[in-house]
Order: structure tokens, then sequence, then C-alpha cells
């Protein structure tokens, strides 16, 4: 049999960071969190939380802290038809892993997240990466459901398609005026500074060697937020690709322009989650769906 004040433990560390906090979360003491998930490595024979500030679940204690989610799932399930079963303390409030790009994230995925919480009374912990990568999440286990640019269904996971969110290379009228007064170039772009969201960030490259037939390599501005995307195009600071809703308003003032005219980056979204849990987070589901088909474009 598992032993689930030891997994509990687990996962109270692993969300927030520390054995005091965690110890607080589930009102015992320090001392007891630590025994409960140092008997459980003794047992399990490998070490289920990385010790350290903050403290981190493995890789293997990833999957046992997605199992307690699943078990949570299934007892609020069990509580809200049987509500004689509920503690005399109340329940735990579950919190519940998703990974989401930062773009969805500050366009359209804000009011799904704030509809399901308030439905459910759940909390939500959003894990932000980008949409290449938010799969990788999911598929090792971290998270129970992700926002990606992943067609392939994972292992275990059902697929639902979003929509398209498209994507335009922007500057402000000055940074074109000066970086590109003959057109679009090779030349031009090797000179240009980009603006990059991370080191898995290929949405540059991938239009440039659309528009190009080739990816020259651009200096590059490192900004890991979508706002400062923004913030950074209309002040002249770089060129990126920013996604329609943030743009449109500020293209149509003339505040940003397209570096090549009509040649939008479209990349398709869809909906990943654990099978184990997607029955439970339906109303979840549901509330992405219909989000996304609100601001994104047809898939």
């Amino acid at each position: 049999m598992l032993d689930y004040p030891a997994l509990r433990a687990v996962a109270a560390v692993a969300q927030t960071g520390s054995f005091e906090a965690a110890a607080r979360q589930l009102n015992v003491t320090p001392s007891a969190i630590s025994q409960r998930i140092k008997n459980l490595e003794t047992r399990l024979g490998f070490y289920v939380i990385e010790r350290g500030n903050p403290c981190v679940a493995t890789p293997k204690g990833d999957w046992l802290c997605r199992h307690v989610e699943q078990v949570g799932l299934l007892e609020s399930d069990l509580l809200s038809r049987l509500p004689i079963l509920q503690p005399a303390t109340g329940a735990q409030r579950l919190t519940l892993h998703v990974a989401v790009n930062s773009d969805s994230l500050a366009t359209w995925f804000m009011p799904a997240a704030a509809a399901y919480a308030e439905a459910s009374g759940h909390l939500l912990h959003l894990e932000v990466d980008e949409e290449s990568q938010t799969a990788e999440w999911l598929a090792h286990g971290r998270v129970s459901a992700a926002v990606t640019s992943r067609e392939t269904p994972i292992p275990g996971c059902r697929r639902f398609a979003l929509g398209t969110m498209r994507y335009f290379a922007v500057a402000s009228p000055a940074f074109k005026a000066r970086y590109f007064p003959d057109g679009p170039s090779a030349e031009a772009f090797s000179a240009a500074p980009a603006l990059t969201f991370s080191r898995h960030d290929q949405l540059q490259s991938r239009w440039l060697a659309g528009v190009l037939d080739d990816a020259p390599a651009c200096p590059s501005h490192w900004l890991p937020t979508t706002q400062g995307f923004l913030d950074a195009s209309l002040t002249g600071m770089g060129w990126g690709m920013n996604p329609l809703a943030m743009v449109e308003e500020h293209l149509a003032a003339g505040k940003l322009v397209e570096l090549v005219p009509g040649r939008p980056f479209d990349v398709p979204l869809f909906w990943q989650v654990n099978r184990l849990a997607a029955d439970h987070i339906q109303p979840l589901s549901e509330a992405v769906i219909r989000a996304a088909g609100a601001v994104l474009s047809p898939g």
C-alpha cells in the first residue's frame, strides 16, 4: 500500500519549496514532514525531494506529486457526491498543475483559469514556458495538462485542438526606417537587434527562414516576458514576433509596423491533458477550449 501521508508531504514540499512551509500547510511539525519523506525515500530506494533553497521534487518525485494530485481530484469528486464524508476540519484545497505558454497566458488563457478556479474551488499552479516546451512538462509528469504546440498526442494523454495563434514580425516605425531603409534582406536582419524569449524560442528564425529562405544570425535582446516583447517593440529596442491579439491596435494606430507586410506566422495550439485526470478536470478543458475559440484563429 502507498503511504499517502508521506506522499502528501512530498507534494507539499514540492509546492511550497520548504519543509517548514509544507508543515504549516499540513498542520504538522517540520520534523514530521522530514521523517515521512526520509522513510519514504528509504523504502523506495531513491530521492523524491532535492534539498535546497527552494526544495524541489526530483523527476521521480514529480510523478508522485501528480499521483497525489489525481487522488485529490478523485476525492474532490467523491466528496461532491457524498458530502457526508467531508472531514470535520474541511478537505485540503487541491492544487492543479498546468503548463501554458506565456503568450497564451497574456492573451486568452486567464479567463478560462479564473472561471475554473471559481467554479471548482481548486487552486492552480501555472508553469510558464515556450509553447514548444510545455509538452515536455506533461510528458515528464510535472503537470497534469498543458497548452502546447505539439500536435502529436503525448502517450497517456488526450489532445484537443485549440486553434491557431497568429504572430506578426513588428517593430516601431523608427526602428524599421533605421535598419530596413531598403526593405528586408539577410544583411539588414544581420544588423537589426531581434527580441528572443528564451533559448527555446525559434519563432524569429522560423519566420525568417520562410521569408528569406534562410535564417541569418541576428543580434538579440533576451526578454522572457510577453509584455516585455511588446514594450521593447514599441520603444524601438528591437523587432520581434508578437501575437496578433497584443499588437492589433498598435498596428492600426501606426505605433508598430510589420517588417514584411502580409507575412504572419501561424502556430497551431493544442490542449493536452493526462487521461487519468481528464474526466475530473473536464470543466477546465471546456473553459480552455471556449476561451481559446474566442481569440485564436480556427485551426
